[in-house]
This record gives structure tokens, C-alpha cells and sequence, in this order.
């Protein structure tokens, strides 16, 4: 069986060409590019872009991902959660086929089967055996270099920004989809969405997914490149409506509004990511006056050997001031990307202060080393601490501790190309004050290893 899968992948990577590369959303591909390619065409070639018109510009193309993980957890939730002395398999298999009729018209469609094997009471962000998770047309009104506008009906992903509040939430098992209607509109340098759409719930049974009427979700996001000084801003404002939250000092009918920006770039060796935004509205009778700061920054040392990258990262996150007044200050992150704060995912950005270094080395041209240490707080001692989709974890009347814990994680990210992913995690979590009063407090260490092909 190794042997097999060895050979196999020996054959894909030699068949396989390097071009084009693979987007986070598989639908923002174009292959219309093979259609010009004078070189003789293999099966990968062939594909990628099947013509079904004499021009080339009506095609078909399919495309994929398998991906498998193996992870390890010792004192899962602290020691709160029953402990699993095997460890389990995570496996998801993505297929998409993406039609093209002329410039103007396309439809899009991917199924997803995700599943859990040996995980103790798995939720549907683990398994989902089988579901259609996109499906969509787009209609092309203006298709040119430099405009496009572009009107999108169908269960699609969401993704903007840095994917702190919309992501497509790769990190789990389980991807995330919404109904909706978009409008992308695109002038030079400048990009709008417009959406509106319904989350889809994901169901543990086959073909059994549904769009969620009682959680809506619209908007709108902006993006302009090439500004002097700070390159690249991103503003938006975002809608969420739920009939059924549940926060340390509130539930029932959340209408949450978020308004904010994010400017980020690149200058020589700085990278940059800052990102600020208020969230206002209100949880049944309260008011809601929530806020998030987080800065990202690193630099990399080019001229020294292994080319090591000093990372720094900074997060306030409100949380509730008071507990039993007319407001709620906790802060909300909508739809994030599940491994927040890495693979183990045990803590989501609600109520919290997060110190984060870290330094990344590049042990080869496709290895890289990742060292990350976090430091997490309570922001406020007068509300809990949650998942990153907002499910309590523990509620904050146990103790006025704020500290919840330190977290060192270790990882080493290996890609020999485009197609072929592989990753070695671990994290240790030594839990502080907070945790060690609202439950069993136990240190957590987790380990994982990553294996993904894309074609």
C-alpha cells in the first residue's frame, strides 16, 4: 500500500505542470490559459481544460483536494472533555467541476465529503460524509482587464480579508458555505462585494445540509491596492442575525452590526496586517458595544542564513464589563477561520488578550520551521471564555483570574510543489489561573500530522 502511494505520487508530481497555482478559493481559478498551450497534453492538461466549443472559450475543468490528518490530544478541553488514548483520523475529499460558456457565463459546482474516524462524538465540523458544498452561476456583465462586474447566485465560500470574521475555515475538517447573492464589482485598483445570504448548517448524513433562515448574514466589503504610504486598505460593514445566541450575559435574538477597516502590506522586509472595527446592535433587551484591535507584523533577515522571520502579534478583544446590566461588550467574530490560533484550536477571539511571537525559519527552498508563543488573558473578569464559534467553554463567575494560559506550538511545513502539502504540529498548553478555577485545569498537548494533494 505505501509502495502504491508513493509511485502515485512520483507519477503525479512528473504528469502535473506548475501552472497555473492553486487559489484558497478554488473558483477564482482560470484555465483558459491551456487553451493557447502549443506543448503536447497529458492527462492532468487535459483535465484541467476539456474544450467544448472550436474557440476553446466554452470548456469544462475538474479539480480537487484529498487531505488527511492524524491527531493526538492529551487532556482534551483541560482534562474536562473524555480522554481519547489513540488519537483519531480527520479525512476530507473536495471534487469540483467549473464550467465556461464564453467570458460571460459560468457555474460552478464542488462536492465535500469530510469524516472522522476513531474521534469521540465527532460534531459536524469534523464529519459530513457527503454534501454538495458549492453550487453557483455567475453572470459576467463586464468583463474586461481592468472592470469586471460579475452577479453570483448559489451556495458558495466566503472569504475576505485576513479572515479574522469571514473565512472559509480550511483549518477543521469540515469547510464552511453560505447560500447567497453576490455582486463583485472590480475598477483598476479598486474592488466592492455586495452579498446577502443564508449560513449553511452542516448535517452529519448525506445530502442533508441546509441553508439556516435563522442565521443571516450580509454586507458589504471593500478593497483598494496601491495607495501610497500605507498600500492596501480594506473597509467594510457586516450584518449578522441569529435568532438563538448565547453569550455569558445574554441570549436569544442577536442583530449584531460590525463596522471596521484592516490596512496591511508589504514594505521591503516589513510585512504588516492592522485591524480595527466596533460592533454594535443588540441581544434581545441589550445593547451591544463590542470592539477588537490586532496588529500583525514580522521581518524577515534575507541576508542571514535560513532567512529568519521575527513575528509579532497583538490582540484586544472586548469582552463584557459588566454582568447583569443593559449591555453585552462581548465581542463576536462572526464566521472566523476554525484553527484561530493554530491547529488545536481550543480558544476563540472573544473576550480576550492575546501576546503571540514568533520566528519562522526557511530550512530549505519547501521546508519551513514555525516556532509560535501565546499568552492569553480574560479581557474582562466578568465574562467567560469561548470557542471560536462562539460556544461558551467555561462561563467567568468561577474566578476573578484573568490569565487562562501559555501556548507553544512548534511546526514544520513541508511543500515540494504546488500539489503536494505536508505539515508536522505541536502544541503545548499550560494552563493558567482561570482555567484551573472553572474546571479541571489540566495542561493540554496536542500533536498533529498533515497530508494534502491538490491537483
Amino acid at each position: 500500500m505505501k509502495k502504491s502511494i508513493l509511485l502515485f505520487l512520483i507519477y503525479f508530481q512528473l504528469q502535473a505542470q506548475s501552472y497555473p497555482d492553486f487559489k484558497p478559493l478554488r473558483f477564482d481559478e482560470n484555465y483558459e490559459v491551456l487553451q493557447k498551450d502549443t506543448v503536447k497534453k497529458n492527462w492532468y492538461k487535459t483535465m484541467k481544460h476539456i474544450p467544448l466549443s472550436s474557440s476553446g472559450k466554452t470548456y469544462l475543468s475538474f479539480g480537487g483536494e484529498i487531505r488527511y490528518q492524524y491527531f493526538y490530544v492529551k487532556n482534551e478541553k483541560w482534562g474536562d472533555d473524555p480522554q481519547d488514548p489513540d488519537g483519531y483520523i480527520l479525512n476530507r475529499l473536495l471534487l469540483h467541476a467549473d464550467f465556461h460558456s464564453s467570458k460571460y457565463y459560468r457555474a460552478f459546482i464542488q462536492l465535500q465529503s469530510s469524516n472522522a474516524n476513531g474521534r469521540i462524538d465527532p460534531s459536524p465540523v469534523d464529519s459530513d460524509p457527503l454534501e454538495v458544498h458549492q453550487g453557483f452561476i455567475d453572470v459576467n456583465v463586464i468583463s474586461e482587464k481592468n472592470k469586471k462586474l460579475i452577479f453570483r447566485a448559489g451556495r458558495q465560500e466566503l472569504s475576505y480579508g485576513s479572515q479574522r470574521l469571514v473565512a472559509v475555515r480550511d483549518g477543521p475538517n469540515n469547510r464552511q458555505s453560505f447560500d447567497a447573492v453576490k455582486a463583485i464589482l472590480g475598477f483598476n485598483n479598486y474592488r466592492a462585494d455586495f452579498f446577502y445570504s443564508h449560513y449553511v448548517v452542516a448535517q452529519d448524513g448525506i445530502f442533508d445540509d441546509y441553508s439556516n433562515k435563522k442565521r443571516q448574514f450580509w454586507g458589504s466589503y471593500f478593497v483598494i491596492n496601491k495607495i501610497p504610504a500605507i498600500k492596501n486598505i480594506d473597509l467594510y460593514y457586516l450584518v449578522y442575525y441569529r435568532e438563538n445566541a448565547n453569550f455569558d450575559d445574554a441570549s436569544g435574538k442577536e442583530h449584531r452590526h460590525s463596522v471596521g477597516t484592516r490596512i496591511w502590506g508589504k514594505y521591503e522586509e516589513w510585512r504588516y496586517d492592522f485591524e480595527a472595527l466596533y460592533q454594535f446592535g443588540s441581544v434581545e433587551s441589550k445593547d451591544i458595544k463590542a470592539w477588537t484591535a490586532s496588529l500583525n507584523t514580522g521581518y524577515r533577515f534575507t541576508s542571514v542564513v535560513l532567512h529568519p522571520e521575527i513575528g509579532f502579534k497583538f490582540e484586544l478583544i472586548s469582552g463584557d464589563k459588566t454582568n447583569g446590566d443593559n449591555t453585552l461588550n462581548t465581542f463576536n467574530p462572526l464566521f472566523p477561520r476554525g484553527a484561530y490560533f493554530g491547529l488545536a484550536s481550543v480558544i476563540g477571539p472573544s473576550n480576550l488578550v492575546d501576546f503571540h511571537p514568533s520566528i519562522s525559519l526557511e530550512l530549505s527552498k519547501n521546508i519551513d520551521w514555525v516556532i509560535d508563543y501565546d499568552m492569553f488573558w480574560r479581557y474582562s473578569n466578568q465574562d467567560g471564555i469561548y470557542g471560536p464559534n462562539t460556544i461558551m467553554i467555561y462561563p467567568g463567575d468561577s474566578t476573578t483570574a484573568k490569565e487562562i494560559g501559555k501556548q507553544l506550538e512548534s511546526e514544520i511545513i513541508y511543500t515540494p510543489n504546488q500539489y503536494l502539502y505536508f505539515r508536522f504540529e505541536a502544541t503545548w498548553f499550560k494552563a493558567g489561573d482561570f482555567l484551573k478555577a472553572a474546571g479541571t485545569g489540566k495542561n493540554m498537548f496536542f500533536t498533529g500530522v498533515t497530508t494534502q494533494i491538490k491537483f
